[in-house]
């Protein structure tokens, strides 16, 4: 073969690219990180309770290593075949959604979660994030009107794939809000409308889904927040703080949002440093300390300082999610990284903003730093199938 006819076949071979560094490197880091501020912030319960200061690690640690083993099939395993199993993770999901109400464990009156005797429990409705980012994204991929450039029209074929849009969601969505789980719901909501938006270019479709957005969706979320009594105190608990500076009730509905401040406030600026975190003396309600409220004991510990680091370094994910989206090769390459994207970042933004009164408290786990299985495990598949995406992806 002669010097030229080689030159050509190198140039026609596609170089191979690795994945995204900065998500790597910030999902390696954010998950040691968590794991240390898990042990950090349960040493109090895990002695109180199991005489073991590591128990909450240990378990945490198997379910690293559980979600790493799955989200490196999911980096090595073609994203474009995930389009075969999508219908199939959508049944499953519903089916253990429906299960769980019937056979779930009750804890405070919600019933959210399998147990399975000595094994941490496992929650469906984490599994279902995941299950409808990959239907949504190969439906969508798929539809016809999706891909159709033709002019959006409201009685016809974007009132045809709102219905079926809604529909897909809205199971989901009602099945997750009779545990009940609004935060979740929320998620699951706002990325699916994401999704929806920008899987058809053009004014109109943008236009009419936002509309759908204002009509549909908000309205139902806030009828949902104020159904439940505990809702409804959270909410009122917000407000008063928004409108007064003060926490009302502190005794009853605004104790733990009056825990976690005072523990935001004693850490100032630089904060305590690592360990010396009081609130998670049993100070925050039940296992919060590690789970949803695992942010407040960071800001107590680390400060004001270790607090906009980690704000920051969600902003450059979301920025460099968005970056491996929109420069996917194929449609469904660019729903599923924009969606695993909104998802992660919004969980995070949310169980902050909650953590520091910008919004009401909602029990939503922070992605990679709050103890708990199920979300761990969904967690680094979501990573792994963003960097098999970003491994194609032109940019």
């Amino acid at each position: 073969m002669s010097r030229k006819n080689q030159t050509k076949k190198r140039k026609n071979v596609e170089p191979k690219k690795g994945p995204d560094k900065f998500i790597l490197y910030f999902s390696i880091l954010m998950t040691v990180f968590g794991a240390i501020m898990i042990f950090d912030a349960s040493v109090y319960k895990a002695n109180e309770s199991f005489s073991d200061p590591f128990h909450f690690l240990k378990l945490q640690l198997v379910w690293i290593i559980i979600g790493l083993i799955i989200g490196l099939f999911l980096y090595i395993y073609d994203y474009r075949k995930l389009q075969r199993l999508s219908l199939l993770g959508m049944i499953v999901s519903v089916i253990t959604l429906i299960l769980v109400l019937i056979l779930g464990e009750d804890i405070n009156g919600s019933k959210r979660w399998f147990s399975f005797g000595p094994l941490p429990p496992l929650q469906p409705a984490e599994f279902a994030k995941i299950a409808v980012i990959l239907y949504l994204s190969s439906w969508m991929s798929s539809n016809k009107y999706f891909s159709d450039k033709t002019k959006v029209e409201l009685k016809g074929s974007f009132l045809k794939s709102l219905v079926s849009f809604e529909a897909i969601v809205g199971v989901i969505a009602l099945l997750i809000m009779l545990e009940p789980d609004l935060g979740t719901t929320m998620i699951i909501g706002t990325t699916s409308f994401i999704m929806y938006f920008i899987a058809k270019e053009g004014p109109e479709h943008a236009k009419l889904t936002f509309m759908s957005l204002l009509v549909l969706f908000i309205p139902l979320v806030i009828i949902a927040a104020l159904l439940e009594p505990y809702r409804i105190g959270r909410v009122s608990t917000y407000l008063h703080l928004l409108t007064t500076g003060e926490i009302s009730d502190p005794r009853g509905d605004g104790y733990q949002m009056q825990q976690i401040l005072i523990g935001i406030g004693s850490g100032g600026f630089l904060g305590k440093g690592f360990g010396q975190s009081r609130q998670r003396f049993g100070y925050l309600v039940e296992n919060t300390a590690f789970t949803d409220s695992i942010f407040a004991v960071i800001l107590e510990e680390l400060g004001f300082l270790g607090g906009t680091i980690l704000v920051a370094a969600w902003t450059i994910f979301l920025w460099r999610g968005f970056k491996i989206g929109l420069n996917a090769p194929d449609k469904q390459g660019r729903l599923l990284a924009i969606g695993i994207t909104v998802w992660l970042t919004l969980q995070a933004l949310l169980n902050m903003g909650a953590n520091v009164g910008l919004i009401p408290l909602t029990g939503i786990p922070a992605p990679f730093l709050s103890y708990g299985g199920s979300s761990t495990i969904v967690t680094l598949a979501g990573i792994g199938i963003l960097l098999n995406i970003s491994k194609h992806s032109k940019g």
